[in-house]
């Protein structure tokens, strides 16, 4: 590759010019190493906990799982795996608080239907 200022013959990857410094082509950007890093969005789970079990709690988990891969994209890995982590608890807690539900209806049940047949 020559130069187009000077006319210097450069190496074919040479992104500057070495006698007069001139830019030859732009740097490319850093090739990744390994595979990129896969973080859950627990995305589906927290649709799933948001549907049967207890939507007011399932609501927060669906906006962090939906923040991962966009961080991800932007780059933002820690704040991808806060997302993550966020969602996977707000997950949880809905699906404990929908179980805990149902197991206290299911005590009343039990309970009025036996005392119906006293």
């Amino acid at each position: 590759m020559y130069c187009p200022k000077c006319g210097t013959p450069n190496d074919d990857n040479a992104w500057k010019c070495v006698q007069c410094q001139t830019i030859l082509q732009a740097a490319l950007p850093p090739v990744a190493s390994g595979p990129p890093e896969v973080v859950p969005n627990y995305l589906w789970q927290a649709i799933v906990c948001t549907v049967c079990c207890c939507w007011p709690l399932g609501i927060p988990a669906i906006v962090y799982a939906a923040q991962v891969n966009t961080k991800v994209v932007q780059g933002d890995l820690a704040g991808a795996r806060q997302s993550s982590k966020n969602a996977k608890m707000w997950c949880w807690i809905a699906f404990g608080s929908g179980l805990a539900t149902g197991l206290i209806y299911l005590v009343f049940a039990v309970i009025s239907v036996v005392l119906q047949h006293r």
